[in-house]
């Protein structure tokens, strides 16, 4: 009963959710909250939400402060050379801007965290996307992908579970893991590749000056017409360019909406710090240092990172006030969402729905698939990492899964490289926080992602299983 009210409750989540009946937020406390009261348990719910909120308040502490430190990163003028030297690579072409999105979210993901890759990312591509209109739903599946991929690396978590529910070396495990990872890794750039071509085939390729004297135009119509809007499609725009509009009667107007939408780029936005920056980039650094070596649990890191980059870039408290109040929308959002996700956590642990339904994926394999329990587990690893967390999969999952491997002659090596196959499809899982930075500074709704992404993160994770299998891995 208890495995058909789990799957049931998560289920109506991803329902209601994708239909947009209800938001992120409500969806995760009350669903559960209400499958909850049907599993009898309703007077214990105050305890599971608490459980849950404890084991996830470090993770919504480390999001909250590390939103306000890339926040103030953003704001001295951080990140500017990468988002110029992506613009001098792209030149508005968006298949280049999608290409681009990968490489960089590939990159940003050696430091092993999925809220900082997404942070950096997004901070710096979400520009190019609302100027050229592209879709944003391709830069967060496309960035949810790489780093999904990139996930797998010995500190990024997956990998150092496995390692440990299993007792095994994690060099063991991902070493050998290595081609398949990159054969996943090149097609999620591929994958791009063709999302970018279909992203320019839709908008066209236009210079970044055409780009500039279109919105500026869009600016001004929307302030003779006095709407709240803009008034106007692109189409619109482009036949008022043609007519040789340009809008440059109210500079200083045209400016400051220039600095709104695409406030990373503006050269002459109040919060630069020149002076700071390679003050700035050695902290950002030490920090990313510091995360890798674990010298610190991370949300004291950030705490302290947040605490300097303010200190230092704006002695002044009112300027320090104004920062706080400028990404308060952004902390809010993600914060509340991961607080919201330990009702949901709560409830499927507190219940034992996760522990029932673990058990029944495991007992509805046949007998006679016992000699390919790898593949199994591989494939398992996508619905089951999906639907609960890493922490439920790899130690409550794959030890059983391993164990009836091991009956039938599979390694617990080659069980724990096929656990790692589900990971680009499980960093888009309502269950994980990072996502919810993702899909908040990109101001896209959860169900939009999870429609868009779904598809091409399984598909990625059965080439990772492929070439896995091709190459003698798992």
């Amino acid at each position: 009963m208890l495995t058909i009210l789990g799957f049931a409750m998560i289920a109506t989540f991803l329902v209601l959710i994708m239909m947009k009946k209800m938001s992120p937020i409500a969806a995760l406390v009350l669903i559960p909250a209400l499958f909850c009261v049907f599993v009898g348990k309703g007077a214990k719910l105050g305890d599971y939400v608490i459980d849950g909120v404890t084991s996830l308040a470090p993770t919504a502490a480390m999001l909250m402060f590390a939103i306000v430190y890339f926040g103030v990163m953003i704001d001295v003028g951080l990140f500017d050379p990468v988002v110029r030297g992506i613009l001098k690579f792209a030149k508005a072409d968006p298949m280049r801007i999608v290409v681009g999105t990968a490489i960089l979210a590939a990159i940003v993901s050696l430091d092993g965290d999925g809220s900082t890759t997404f942070m950096i990312t997004v901070s710096a591509m979400y520009p190019l996307y609302k100027r050229l209109k592209m879709s944003l739903v391709v830069m967060t599946g496309v960035a949810a992908m790489a780093n999904g991929v990139m996930n797998t690396l010995p500190w990024g978590g997956p990998t150092a579970r496995a390692a440990t529910a299993l007792k095994l070396d994690a060099s063991d495990i991902f070493v050998p893991m290595i081609p398949a990872l990159a054969v996943g890794l090149l097609g999620v750039f591929v994958l791009s590749y063709v999302l970018g071509k279909r992203e320019r085939k839709r908008l066209g390729v236009l210079t970044l000056d055409q780009i500039l004297v279109e919105e500026k135009v869009e600016e001004t119509e929307t302030v003779l017409v006095g709407a709240g809007g803009s008034g106007t499609g692109t189409g619109d725009s482009k036949a008022t360019v043609a007519t040789g509009g340009s809008g440059s009667g109210t500079d200083a107007e045209d400016e400051a909406g220039d600095a709104e939408r695409f406030q990373v780029l503006d050269p002459n936005r109040a919060t630069l710090r020149p002076k700071l920056y390679w003050f700035n980039a050695l902290l950002t650094l030490t920090l990313l240092t510091a995360m890798i070596m674990e010298w610190l649990p991370i949300p004291v890191l950030f705490l302290i990172g947040a605490a300097l980059a303010l200190t230092v870039n704006f002695p002044h408290i009112p300027d320090q006030k104004a920062r706080l109040a400028a990404h308060a929308d952004n902390v809010l959002n993600v914060s509340g969402m991961v607080f919201a996700a330990a009702v949901f956590t709560g409830v499927l642990q507190g219940t034992g729905m996760v522990d029932h339904m673990a058990r029944w994926m495991v007992d509805v394999i046949p007998e006679g698939m016992g000699p390919h329990m790898a593949l199994v587990t591989g494939i398992l690893s996508l619905p089951l990492t999906y639907f609960m967390s890493n922490d439920g999969f790899y130690f409550g999952v794959l030890p059983v899964l391993a164990e009836a491997g091991a009956a039938h002659g599979v390694t617990p090596l080659e069980m724990a490289r096929a656990s790692l196959v589900g990971q680009p499809l499980h960093m888009s899982s309502p269950l994980v926080p990072a996502v919810y930075v993702l899909v908040g500074m990109a101001k896209v709704e959860f169900g939009d992602h999870t429609k868009f992404v779904v598809k091409w993160a399984a598909l990625t994770c059965l080439i990772i299983l492929g070439a896995g299998i091709l190459f003698g891995i798992i």
